[in-house]
């Protein structure tokens, strides 16, 4: 899990090649009027996901995990606390995985909390169970998906 400011992505690049072209994208972009919905940037190899987040407690929210994507989460104009632990030390899974969508949800408690301002970034890999969306307050998000 790597937590940091927009302003710094470029130091990430070197982690996966299409980490560059998903904050070489977003930089090209108005990120506070995007709608809503799904944008294609390399057809299922990369994409991203622009959602309005409804106010919800870490009661109402769950660790999840990816097998096959990674992760960049990053609040636009709200504060968002999200919860991690390391995917090895899981052990209350909700149902199956979910191969079609690549996700797998947990009732484990988090081992940690980071809190994300706007145009902060969290990086999650497959080895980071991690629950997004704590939130006192609604706000836009974007969610880049990055094959691996």
């Amino acid at each position: 899990m790597i937590l940091d400011s927009l302003t710094n992505s470029s130091q990430y690049y070197a982690l996966h090649p299409r980490i560059e072209q998903a904050f070489e994208y977003l930089k090209s972009l108005d990120l506070h009027s995007l709608p809503v919905g799904k944008l294609e940037i390399d057809g299922k190899n990369l994409f991203l996901s622009v959602a309005e987040m409804p106010v919800k407690t870490k009661e109402e929210s769950q660790l999840e995990i990816h097998r096959q994507y990674i992760d960049i989460q990053i609040p636009i104009d709200g504060v968002e606390l999200m919860g991690w632990k390391s995917s090895t030390q899981l052990s209350l899974p909700v149902g199956e995985y979910e191969s079609a969508k690549d996700y797998q949800f947990y009732n484990d408690l988090p081992t940690n909390y980071i809190e994300v301002k706007p145009f902060e970034f969290a990086i999650f890999f497959p080895s980071d169970a991690h629950q997004p969306g704590i939130t006192t307050v609604s706000h836009k998000k974007l969610i880049v998906k990055i094959l691996l």
